[in-house]
């Protein structure tokens, strides 16, 4: 029997995981999004940073509207991505949800052109969706690898955090070699420091 692509591999745990994360309901969608911001709006690094990077939920993805209400009220930079040439993500900051419009793939995105600078990298915390992680960082995105190259361009001290539900946890991504971790993922029932378990 021989030994399954890691393409293949990706697709079928991708399968599974946007099956089940279709099936919830929008009462367990408004909990569960509503504990994993309050547990990541509690991360020390959380309220260290000076910039925050979010995102626009699709498809049951965990919600950012309470993480974009308090940086936005605490005085923090908040940065959206939007899609430029090439199918890449830059990110662009945004002032109020007013700032937001449906872009490409009908994803909410920025309307501006304020785009992170140096400076801004500087205490930036980026969080990121995901469609299943595991407890090494190790994340699987809707296939396109958006993600992967924007936090390979970040780099550095940058801290990335990706937002799932417990039942995206799962034992092992399967990974290539362009793939990026996360450095923490938080869900609703707890805060996984994908260091830690590496170790």
């Amino acid at each position: 029997m021989g030994v399954v692509p890691q393409g293949e591999k990706k697709r079928a745990l991708r399968n599974a995981t946007l099956s089940q994360r279709n099936s919830i309901s929008q009462s367990e969608w408004l909990l569960w999004s509503r504990l994993i911001q309050a547990q990541a709006l509690r991360l020390p690094f959380y309220l260290a940073s000076r910039s925050v990077a979010l995102y626009s939920p699709v498809q049951n993805e965990v919600s950012t509207d309470s993480l974009f209400a308090h940086a936005l009220a605490e005085g923090r930079k908040v940065f959206f991505p939007k899609f430029e040439s090439g199918l890449c993500l830059a990110l662009i900051q945004v002032d109020s949800v007013a700032d937001l419009r449906p872009g490409r793939f009908g994803i909410l995105e920025p309307k501006g052109v304020g785009i992170l600078s140096e400076t801004d990298r500087m205490g930036l915390i980026v969080f990121v969706p995901g469609v299943a992680f595991d407890t090494r960082g190790q994340r699987l995105g809707r296939g396109k690898g958006w993600y992967d190259r924007l936090l390979r361009q970040l780099g550095g001290n940058t801290v990335f955090v990706g937002l799932g539900y417990e039942f995206q946890i799962v034992e092992e991504v399967p990974t290539e070699s362009w793939d990026e971790k996360v450095h923490y993922v938080v869900t609703e029932e707890r805060v996984i420091d994908c260091a830690e378990t590496s170790a």
